[in-house]
């Protein structure tokens, strides 16, 4: 799995007032009209739980400058829950789901479905807010570390 490159995500959501968030590569688009889109989550995150009784996720997709940011929400440092947060500009769109200012894109979701698989949980999110910028590069992740895409054009 680990030979899968993917664009890095942070997946976040309020719950109870407190933000939560993890970083994530399994996220892809699933339909345009009306927009959705897929994370895998491992139910033993604590975002997962956070996601499941609030509803509401946003997929923050990252450039190139997010790497450390990318490592905070992975637990780099041993850094936990709201503390992710203290690093990066946020704001919100719809949900009140944590949007990063300078994200390539977010898709600030609800919660349309959720499916149980082995150890996680796909949820499915519709997008009812969006941000995007024109500029930067993808972070991306395969084989264990962060890599950029080269494109021919």
């Amino acid at each position: 799995m680990r030979r899968l490159a993917a664009g890095v995500t942070i997946i976040t959501t309020l719950d109870g007032g407190a933000p939560n968030g993890l970083t994530a590569t399994a996220v892809t688009s699933l339909t345009v009209t009306p927009p959705h889109l897929l994370v895998c989550v491992n139910r033993t995150a604590a975002a997962h739980a956070a996601i499941g009784r609030s509803g509401r996720f946003c997929v923050n997709a990252l450039a190139q400058e997010h790497r450390e940011l990318a490592a905070r929400f992975a637990g780099a440092g041993g850094i936990h829950g709201s503390e992710r947060f203290a690093a990066g500009t946020w704001t919100t769109l719809a949900t009140g789901a944590p949007v990063l200012v300078d994200a390539l894109a977010a898709f600030d979701c609800t919660v349309a479905n959720a499916v149980d698989v082995a150890t996680h949980t796909i949820f499915i999110g519709l997008a009812v807010a969006l941000s995007a910028r024109d500029d930067g590069a993808a972070l991306l992740y395969e084989a264990g570390g962060f890599g950029r895409l080269t494109r021919d054009d």
